[in-house]
């Protein structure tokens, strides 16, 4: 963001756009977004590791070519779990232990749990 503004706007943009269509389309919910981070809902364990390895793909292949400067990387944390529904937004335990398996990987990478195990792997196009 410091070094343009405008540029970074837009990559980010163009990168959400990308990551909104394949929620729609591993049929999850945004329930919430802020700044660059997007919360969303699956109904299937399976649609949201599809989903979240499909992301890291279609960014791999968006950032390719781009100067390593202007690359643009997420880190995703999926887990499962009980969460509660309010307003359309989502609260409890599981949105946190969610944001912590984000927090423990790089950008470009997913961390999953499930019960006591955690998985994290880099997704490579």
């Amino acid at each position: 963001m410091h070094g343009d503004e405008d540029a970074t706007m837009a990559t980010l943009s163009a990168r959400r756009a990308l990551v909104d269509e394949l929620i729609t389309e591993y049929r999850g919910r945004i329930a919430n977004t802020a700044g660059d981070s997007v919360l969303a809902e699956f109904a299937s364990v399976l649609d949201a590791v599809g989903c979240a390895v499909e992301i890291q793909l279609a960014i791999a292949r968006a950032n390719d070519g781009e100067p390593d400067g202007s690359r643009m990387l997420f880190r995703i944390g999926v887990n499962v779990g009980d969460v509660i529904v309010k307003d359309g937004d989502l609260f409890g335990d599981g949105v946190n232990v969610t944001a912590r398996l984000e927090g423990l990987v790089k950008g470009g990478e997913i961390c999953v749990s499930r019960g006591s195990g955690i998985i994290c792997a880099t997704a490579v196009a």
